[in-house]
């Protein structure tokens, strides 16, 4: 039997589109590889968001282009947001071509057609499908009780730093009940925590109520399962959503929404379209509703023209927000941004600094947050278990350690945190 290896790149919404590729390989009679070396097909899902994952992919292709010399008829297939950045397709062809098939994230579903196309020794470059007919593939999910959904495609925030609604297009909702019937089978089908992704999910259909209806709508299914969702823009995110969330214990009390600066003077030269004081806002208006609720957020460091006092705006964010997680980031300049041409690009040992201090911050709040968790008891949904030791998240998304003589893989328990270790959270069944 034929085998395939896909190599995935970047963000949940690119595991997830890996999961259709592999539902299209699986339905055509070919198994998974453990590896590109013994695979009979070599995708790369690719994301393009940072200049080094570009980098990175290059790199890759130079060691699957000796593989391909060996065995010339393995077929290596190139498709995601990097194919879809202008000039990119041109660009791989000239500098790979031994590379057969490349297209983009709305041709997934032809991936038939083009595996075709390639056994009869055609060269395949299609990037854009205006059918865009991005949910007819079949999904082969990589795991057994957590799914993700998309909900929505694209993006129309144009962020300054940002590529993605240049290679991912505009906004595109799916449709409502098809939507609600995916996940009324998955939790059929036994999955546990279902995440729904989007760029924005907040602008699902246009904006508010939309989202909140989709909410609410998915927490009425029969047994016990948790439904997350992400990524949230703050100038979005709306009371509806927070109301939403505080009125079932199927939706999980927690929020990552990115902030990205604490200054006002950057953020509007990132197009954020909010302040630092309407985030703080924000932030209140979702702890009124979900006192428990887990934030996480990104930050970058190191945008053109942040000055120190615009860094330690950042700072002061991070001490009032008291995030439970932050995700922090250096700017890289993106070839095709308006941030790109921006002037007085720092310099990248300020921005190692910068980014240092951030982190060093981050864990002392770490450290005082978990402290105030012993003693107090979690629903965890048990996502690890190994010979006794078992882990698993918190609605509020709080990763807790535990011990269990049997395998409670895949199960809601109670779980008191009594320690903890590093700001890692020790807890014991109830």
């Amino acid at each position: 039997m034929k085998k395939f290896f896909i190599n995935t790149y970047g963000c949940q919404m690119n595991v997830h589109e890996s999961e259709k590729l592999a539902g299209i390989l699986f339905r055509r009679g070919y198994e998974r590889a453990q590896s590109n070396e013994d695979a009979d097909i070599i995708l790369l899902n690719t994301c393009c968001i940072r200049e080094t994952a570009e980098t990175r992919i290059l790199g890759n292709l130079g060691m699957i282009k000796k593989i391909k010399e060996k065995r010339p008829d393995v077929i290596v297939g190139i498709c995601g947001c990097m194919p879809q950045k202008p000039g990119n397709a041109e660009m791989l062809k000239k500098r790979c071509p031994f590379i057969d098939i490349i297209f983009g994230t709305f041709n997934m579903y032809k991936l038939d057609e083009y595996l075709d196309a390639a056994e009869n020794h055609e060269k395949i470059s299609e990037i854009w499908d205006k059918e865009d007919k991005t949910d007819d593939a079949p999904i082969r999910r990589d795991g057994d009780i957590k799914a993700f959904v998309n909900i929505m495609y694209g993006c129309d925030n144009f962020c300054s730093y940002c590529i993605v609604p240049y290679v991912r297009g505009r906004e595109r909702s799916r449709n409502f009940d098809d939507i609600v019937s995916e996940v009324c089978s998955l939790v059929r089908d036994g999955y546990k925590e279902i995440t729904l992704l989007g760029q924005n999910v907040n602008s699902y259909k246009g904006g508010a109520p939309e989202f909140s209806h989709l909410l609410r709508a998915l927490t009425t299914f029969d047994g016990e399962y948790r439904i997350k969702f992400m990524t949230s823009h703050p100038k979005d995110f709306t009371i509806d959503v927070a109301e939403a969330m505080a009125s079932s214990d199927k939706i999980a009390d927690f929020i990552h929404l990115p902030v990205q600066s604490g200054s006002d003077r950057v953020l509007k030269a990132m197009n954020r379209r909010y302040t630092s004081e309407d985030y703080l806002n924000k932030i209140e208006m979702i702890r009124s509703y979900i006192p428990s609720v887990g934030i996480s957020t990104d930050i970058m460091v190191g945008f053109p023209g942040e000055t120190e006092d615009d860094y330690k705006d950042t700072e002061k964010l991070v001490e009032k927000v008291r995030f439970d997680n932050i995700y922090t980031f250096i700017y890289s300049r993106r070839s095709g941004t308006v941030a790109d041409k921006m002037p007085n690009q720092i310099d990248l040992s300020v921005k190692k600094g910068r980014i240092k201090r951030l982190i060093d911050l981050q864990f002392e709040i770490s450290d005082e947050l978990a402290e105030k968790c012993v003693g107090k008891t979690y629903r965890v949904l048990c996502d690890s278990w190994n010979n006794g030791i078992a882990s698993g998240k918190s609605s509020c998304d709080k990763t807790i350690s535990f011990q269990s003589e049997r395998n409670c893989y895949g199960e809601f328990l109670n779980v008191k945190v009594v320690k903890t270790k590093k700001n890692k959270l020790i807890g014991e069944l109830e």
